[in-house]
C-alpha cells in the first residue's frame, strides 16, 4: 500500500527485502564477513575485519543519523570511553569509520531503483571520504597518469594504510554487486560500479589497488569466495572499460613486454598450472565474461574488445576444452535469449554448468569466430606448457587423449586461417618446437632453480612425447627423411627452427646474448637427445647406396655445439652414441651398410672431425654397441672406418709397450686416441707413456700438441681439479721437449687458419673460447723454452709479439677472469694470475728484442698496426730494434730467465 501511494520504497521496506532474505542471511553474509574473504596480510587484516564488524552492526535506517554523528562528533566520544581511548579512536578510527559509512550507505542507495538519480552524489562522498583517509589529494592525479604503474608480481607488498582502505573497498564492492544482482541483473543496475571504479581510478590509491588484486588473483585465487569471484570479476570489466584513461602496468620479469595495459595485465595474473589454480581460472573468466555480456548487452562484441583481455577469454576456451570432454564434441549451440547469470550469483554458484552454458550459448561462439579471440594451436601450446602434471586436474590418460583430440582433430585439419595447421604436419611440428624453446628459456630466465633438463616439474614431458609421435608420424608419411615440399633432403623442420633461432643471436653482442646463445644450444642439445636418432642423420634415397646427408647437424656442431662442450674437443656420450645409433640404423635400409658407414665416416673427417674424436674419447663405452648391433644385423666385420677409429684406439692403449704397432692414418685421429689415452693415465706415468713420442710422424706430434693445449686450457676454464691441471702442464711440456729435440717448429698452431690445408680443420675441433685463449697458454709454458732452441727461430718473435699483444686485449676485455673454487689447495698456487702472466710475458718480450736478428722484425710494423697502443714499451723496444743495426750473435743463446 504504501509502495502504491508514494513509489517509493521506504527504508523499513528495503530492509526487509534485503537483508532478512534467509539466502543472504545464511549464505552471503558469512560469507562476505568471514576472515577469509581477502586473504590475510600482516599488520591491517584484524583492524579491517573489525571495522566490518562494527559497520554492519549499524542498522540500515540509520546510516544518515550515523553519518550525521560522525561529521559532527569531534573530539567528543561516549561516557564510557577514557580520554586516552578518545585519542586513539579520533587518529586512527574516525576517517574509515567514515569511508565505512559512507560505503554502506552508497549499497543501500543502489539496491533502491528509486534512488539512482542520488548515486552520483553519494559515490562523491566516498571519494571525499577516502581521500580522507588516505590523506591524498586529487591533484596527485596528473603524475599517476604520466607513468607507468611499477608493480613487483612475484612479491607484491602493501603499506597497512593502503591495505586496509583498499580491502576496504574490494569488499563493499563485491557485497554491493551481490546485493544489486538481487534485485536487478547487470544490464539493468545503476551505473553505481562504473562511478565507483572511476572512483578507485581517479585516487593515486590505484597501484596499491592493482597490487591488492595481484596478490589475491595470482597468489590467492584458489582461497577466494564465490561472492568476491564474481565481484573482482566484474571490477576488472570495469577496469578495462576505462584502459584509456588508465596508466600502463609494468609487471617486473614476468612478463616480455615492459609494459601492459591494465586488461592484459589481470590476465596475466591468472595461471594455469595446477588444479587448483586452473579451477579458480574457470570461475574468474565465466565470471568476467558473463558479467560484460550481461552488462553491454547491447553491444556484446564491442564490449569483450573494450573490457577483457584477449587472453582471459583464449584462457576460458582453453579450459572448457581441456576439463569439459562434452565441449569437445560437435553440439547444436543453444539458443538462450540472455547469458544464464543466475547460475552464478545464487548462494550455490554452479560454475561447471555456467561455464558450459556459457560456452553453448550461440551469440558467444558467433563471437569467438573473430579473429582477435581465437584460440590458435600456438596459443594452445603455450597454456599447456604451464602445466604441472603432478598436480593437474587430468589424470595421465586424460591428458594423452586431450592432446591427441586436440593436435589430430581440432588444430592439425583447421584452416591456418582459424589459428590451425591446414593439414600440415611439418608446419604443427615446427610450432611445437619453437614453443617447447620459448618455454625453456622462459623457465630458466625466471625460475629459482634453473635447470634446462626437458620434462621436469612442468608439464612439457608430455608434449615431448607427442612432438616424437608427430616427427615419427611425420617420417613414415613422407617415406623419407626429406621434409615435405622440399626437393633435397637437407632442410630437416628441426633444423629450420634451430638455424633461424641461432642466427638471431649471432651478432657479436653482450653477455647476455652470449648467455642465452648458449642455452639455446643446450635446449637444441636435448630436444635432439628425445627425437629419433634418424633425424641427426637422415636417410639416403631408397635403393641409393650413397651416404645420409648430415650436412645439417654438421653444421650445428661446428657453428654451436662444440662451444659448449665441456671437454674441450668432443661431445658429450649422450649425443655422440645418439648420432652413432642413427647411422646404424640408416645403414639398415641401404642396399651397401659398409659403404653407407665409410662415407658417412670418412665425411666427418674434414666437416665435422668432432664426431671423430668424440668416438675416440667414448670408445670404451661406444664399441660394445656398435659390434654388437652389426654383428646382429650383418655378421660381418665392422666397416673400414669404424676400424679405423679401433685401431687408433688399440695404438694408443699399447704406446707405452715396446711392442706397440706404428700409428695408423691419419695421424690427427691417432694423436687424438694417444692424447685421451695419456690422460686417463696417473700424472706419474705421463712421461713413461710417452717415451716413445720421438718415433712418432711430426704431424702426428705437432696435433698431439694441440689436443695437450686444448687439454691445458680446459683444466684453467674448468678449474676442477689441482692435479688434472699439472697433468696437462706436464703432457704439454713433454710434447714440446720432443719436438724441440727433434727441432719441429710447432708456432704454426697458434697461427691457424681455416685455409690452412694441413692443419686448418684442427679449428673444428677447438671451441671458439679456446682458440682466443691460445696466448694465455702460449705464455703458460715460458717455462719449456727456457733451452732457447725454439726462441731462436725467425718466427718465433713474431708469434710472441701477437700472443702477448692478444693476452693483454684479453685481459682488457675480461676474458682471463676466473672464478676461483673455495679449496685448501687450489689450481691457483700452482698458476699465474693474468695479471702475473702479463708480467712475465712482458718481461720475456723485452730480454728477447735485443736480442733477436734484424729479419725477424720485417713484419712487425703490420702486426703492431692498431694494437701498438697495448703496451707503449714494448712497441717502442721493437721500433727502435728495427731501426738499428744487428748487435746479435746468433751462435749465442739468449739469456732470458
Amino acid at each position: 500500500m504504501v509502495f502504491e501511494q508514494t513509489g517509493k520504497i521506504p527504508m523499513p521496506v528495503l530492509e526487509a527485502s534485503i537483508f532478512r532474505r534467509p539466502y543472504y542471511l545464511s549464505h552471503f553474509l558469512p560469507a562476505l564477513l568471514a576472515p577469509r574473504v581477502l586473504p590475510e596480510v600482516p599488520d591491517s587484516r584484524v583492524a579491517f575485519i573489525e571495522t566490518l564488524k562494527r559497520a554492519d552492526k549499524i542498522p540500515p535506517s540509520s546510516y544518515s543519523a550515523y553519518r550525521q554523528a560522525c561529521a559532527t562528533a569531534g573530539d567528543k566520544q561516549p561516557d564510557n570511553t577514557t580520554s586516552g581511548q578518545r585519542t586513539e579512536t579520533n587518529c586512527a578510527e574516525r576517517p574509515l569509520g567514515l569511508l565505512t559509512a559512507a560505503l554502506e550507505e552508497l549499497r543501500a542507495l543502489m539496491t533502491d531503483p528509486t534512488q539512482y538519480s542520488v548515486i552520483s552524489a553519494q559515490v562523491a562522498v566516498v571519494s571525499e571520504r577516502l581521500n580522507a583517509a588516505l590523506g591524498h589529494r586529487n591533484d596527485d592525479d596528473v603524475s599517476l597518469r604520466r607513468s607507468k604503474i611499477q608493480l613487483s608480481v612475484l612479491l607484491p607488498t602493501l603499506q597497512s594504510q593502503d591495505q586496509g582502505v583498499v580491502d576496504l573497498l574490494l569488499t563493499a564492492f563485491c557485497q554491493n554487486l551481490m546485493a544489486a544482482c538481487s534485485f536487478v541483473p547487470p544490464e539493468r543496475q545503476s551505473s553505481w560500479a562504473v562511478l565507483f571504479v572511476r572512483t578507485l581510478c581517479g585516487h593515486m590509491l590505484l597501484p596499491a589497488v592493482l597490487t591488492r588484486l595481484c596478490q589475491l588473483l595470482r597468489h590467492q585465487g584458489p582461497n577466494l569466495s564465490a561472492p568476491h569471484v564474481l565481484g573482482l570479476a566484474a571490477l576488472a570489466v570495469h577496469l578495462g572499460e576505462c584502459r584509456s584513461t588508465l596508466p600502463e602496468v609494468d609487471p617486473g620479469v614476468l612478463a616480455p613486454p615492459s609494459s601492459l595495459c591494465v586488461p592484459d595485465f589481470l590476465n596475466s595474473l591468472l595461471t594455469c598450472h595446477t588444479r587448483d589454480s586452473l579451477l579458480f581460472c574457470m570461475k574468474f573468466c565465466t565470471a568476467a565474461i558473463s558479467y560484460c555480456l550481461c552488462k553491454f548487452s547491447a553491444q556484446p562484441s564491442a564490449s569483450l574488445h573494450n573490457c577483457l583481455s584477449p587472453g582471459l577469454i583464449q584462457k576460458f576456451q582453453f579450459i572448457v576444452l581441456r576439463l569439459f570432454p562434452e565441449a569437445r564434441a560437435p553440439c547444436s549451440p543453444e539458443h538462450t535469449a540472455r547469458i544464464p547469470w543466475k547460475l552464478l550469483y545464487l548462494p550455490s554458484a554452479d560454475w561447471p554448468r555456467a561455464a558450459l552454458s556459457l560456452w553453448r550459448w550461440s551469440s558467444f561462439q558467433e563471437l569467438l569466430k573473430e579473429e582477435e579471440f581465437h584460440l590458435t594451436y600456438r596459443d594452445w601450446i603455450q597454456l599447456e606448457l604451464e602445466i604441472q602434471p603432478e598436480a593437474d586436474a587430468l589424470s595421465g590418460t586424460e591428458r594423452h587423449d586431450f592432446h591427441q583430440w586436440a593436435i589430430y582433430e581440432r588444430y592439425l585439419p583447421a584452416p591456418s586461417a582459424m589459428g590451425g595447421c591446414g593439414g600440415d604436419l611439418e608446419a604443427a611440428c615446427t610450432v611445437l618446437v619453437s614453443e617447447l624453446m620459448d618455454f625453456h628459456q622462459r623457465s630458466y630466465n625466471h625460475s629459482e632453480d634453473s635447470d634446462l633438463v626437458l620434462g621436469g616439474r612442468t608439464g612439457n614431458e608430455d608434449l615431448l612425447s607427442r612432438l616424437q609421435e608427430m616427427a615419427m608420424d611425420l617420417e613414415l608419411d613422407q617415406g623419407s627423411a626429406v621434409p615435405r615440399g622440399c626437393s633435397t633432403p637437407e632442410s630437416h623442420f628441426l633444423f629450420r627452427v634451430f638455424r633461424g633461432r641461432l642466427q638471431a643471436l649471432a651478432r657479436p653482442g653482450s653477455m647476455a646474448t652470449s648467455l642465452r646463445r648458449q642455452q639455446e644450444l643446450l635446449i637444441c642439445k636435448r630436444l635432439l637427445l628425445r627425437l629419433p636418432p634418424s633425424v641427426l642423420v637422415g636417410s639416403p634415397q631408397a635403393g641409393q647406396p650413397v651416404s645420409p646427408n648430415c650436412e645439417e647437424f654438421f653444421n650445428l656442431v661446428t657453428s654451436g655445439l662444440r662451444n659448449i662442450c665441456c671437454h674441450g674437443s668432443v661431445l658429450t656420450y649422450d649425443l655422440t652414441i645418439h648420432f652413432f645409433r642413427g647411422l646404424l640404423n640408416v645403414c639398415l635400409r641401404s642396399q651397401d651398410p659398409a659403404l653407407v658407414a665409410n662415407r658417412t665416416l670418412a665425411e666427418c673427417q674434414t666437416k665435422c672431425p668432432m664426431i671423430l674424436t668424440s668416438a675416440l674419447l667414448w670408445w670404451s663405452s661406444l664399441e660394445p654397441v656398435l659390434c654388437s648391433q652389426w654383428k646382429k644385423c650383418y655378421q660381418s666385420t665392422l666397416p673400414q672406418e669404424l676400424q679405423r677409429l679401433q685401431e687408433a684406439r688399440k695404438f694408443a692403449s699399447n704406446f707405452a709397450s715396446d711392442s706397440a704397432a706404428p700409428a695408423p692414418s691419419p695421424a690427427w685421429i691417432s694423436a687424438a686416441a694417444l692424447y685421451f689415452a695419456t690422460r686417463e693415465a696417473g700424472r706419474e706415468n705421463v712421461t713413461t707413456h710417452l717415451k716413445r713420442l720421438d718415433c712418432e710422424r711430426e704431424e702426428l706430434l705437432i696435433t698431439l700438441l694441440f689436443f695437450s693445449l686444448m687439454g691445458l686450457l680446459s683444466s684453467y676454464l674448468t678449474q676442477r681439479d689441482t692435479a688434472e691441471y699439472q697433468k696437462a702442464v706436464d703432457i704439454c711440456a713433454e710434447v714440446l721437449a720432443c719436438l724441440e729435440r727433434r727441432k719441429v717448429s710447432w708456432l704454426m698452431l697458434f697461427q691457424l687458419a681455416e685455409t690452412d690445408a694441413k692443419l686448418g680443420h684442427l679449428l673444428l675441433l677447438a671451441p671458439d673460447q679456446h682458440t682466443r685463449l691460445l696466448p694465455l697458454a702460449f705464455y703458460s709454458l715460458l717455462s719449456c723454452f727456457s733451452d732457447g732452441t725454439t726462441v731462436r727461430e725467425a718466427a718465433f718473435l713474431h708469434v710472441a709479439v701477437d700472443m702477448y699483444l692478444k693476452l693483454v686485449q684479453l685481459f682488457v676485455d675480461g676474458e682471463t677472469r676466473i672464478v676461483l673454487p673455495q679449496a685448501s689447495r687450489s689450481i691457483s698456487e700452482l698458476q699465474d694470475s693474468p695479471v702475473q702472466l702479463i708480467t712475465k710475458a712482458r718481461s720475456f718480450l723485452l730480454q728477447l728484442i735485443p736480442q733477436c736478428p734484424r729479419q725477424c722484425f720485417s713484419n712487425m710494423t703490420e702486426l703492431l698496426a692498431g694494437r701498438g697502443d697495448c703496451d707503449p714499451e714494448v712497441s717502442n723496444a721493437l721500433q727502435q730494434r728495427q731501426q738499428a743495426g744487428p748487435s746479435f750473435d746468433l751462435s749465442q743463446e739468449p739469456h732470458l730467465f
